[in-house]
């Protein structure tokens, strides 16, 4: 079961002045205003969870990767103008994960 992400987490993410070079912050920040756990998006990317929280952290993306967290988090700011996202609840945020990848998680 995916936690919450916790306040420490999201003050120090609130801190973050606005660093579009560091995908991995941006990335945080999308993932904490549509409500999606790291869990599911480890699983959206194809990476660990841990490598999520790095990335959450500042750590640099290379590569594809930094190319898959770009496009998630495209698709993820339409869906939050579209009115599709923030997910209402964990059970909802699971369903958007695995539509998106088209497989379970």
């Amino acid at each position: 079961m995916p936690r919450p992400y916790s306040t420490k987490f999201l003050s120090r993410l609130d801190e973050v002045v606005n660093d579009h070079y560091r995908v991995g912050l941006r990335l945080a920040k999308f993932c904490v205003r549509a409500n999606l756990p790291a869990k599911y998006v480890a699983a959206a990317l194809q990476v660990s969870r841990a490598t999520i929280h790095n990335w959450f952290r500042g750590a640099i993306l290379r590569g594809k990767n930094e190319d898959m967290a770009l496009a998630f988090i495209n698709l993820v700011e339409k869906d939050l103008a579209d009115g599709v996202l923030p997910a209402k609840s964990i059970k909802d945020a699971k369903a958007y994960i695995e539509d998106m990848i088209g497989k379970p998680i």
